[in-house]
């Protein structure tokens, strides 16, 4: 089989001006930081980001934010990290709020191959805006649309060389939605193992799934 593994300059390469990428973590915590900080160097630009938050201004996406590398964010969050709070109200960056479980479930059922699902979380706020009310059995639902991007960027803690992924903890969170739901997926991994190292029933997220794998470099 051949090896996924690439070089961090090499993955960021991939990644052009205008994509739209998902970026795992939960204030950095599972977030692909190495690749984060090429991107940075690599001034790519007029990024739309799905992310759970944008982390602070020095750590994880919160980097690319405060570099002026991103347009828009589809994110639950922005409050920890004050260059997106400062970008959104001068109206230099656009920001979609969902609730933090409906972006989720937008991810997962992309991945799915869902056309969207009903939820009454949202409903009489500004998350209702523009979206289309369905009533089932008497009671209004919000149709929420999946959530689909070019890219995704995994943190993982372990990866095998065919891209099965481990992760400690809470590094978990988002990472394993957004693999399902991205036409390229590139895992950042702290360590890289031989296939057969991690236990079957370790692995949160599959290697069919992994395009390429990068190895931590910070």
């Amino acid at each position: 089989m051949k090896s996924k593994q690439i070089s961090v300059t090499e993955a960021v390469s991939m990644i052009k001006d205008g994509m739209t990428v998902m970026i795992g973590g939960f204030m950095a915590v599972g977030s692909p930081i190495s690749i984060i900080d090429k991107m940075v160097e690599s001034g790519v630009k007029n990024l739309t980001i799905i992310c759970n938050d944008t982390a602070f201004p020095d750590k994880g996406i919160g980097k690319l934010v405060a570099n002026k590398q991103v347009k828009k964010i589809i994110t639950s969050h922005i409050g920890t990290n004050p260059s997106t709070i400062e970008q959104f109200n001068n109206k230099e960056i656009d920001i979609e709020f969902n609730p933090q479980g409906t972006l989720v479930e937008r991810i997962r059922s992309a991945g799915a191959g869902l056309g969207g699902f009903l939820t009454p979380t949202g409903l009489g706020t500004v998350v209702q805006n523009g979206k289309q009310v369905i009533n089932v059995d008497g009671r209004d639902y919000l149709l929420e649309k999946p959530l689909k991007a070019d890219v995704a960027l995994l943190g993982a803690s372990i990866s095998d060389t065919y891209g099965n992924l481990f992760y400690k903890g809470s590094s978990q969170n988002f990472n394993t939605a957004m693999a399902t739901a991205a036409d390229l997926v590139i895992a950042e991994a702290e360590e890289i193992v031989e296939a057969g190292k991690i236990a079957p029933e370790n692995v949160a997220t599959q290697s069919i799934f992994v395009h390429y794998i990068v190895k931590r470099t910070v």
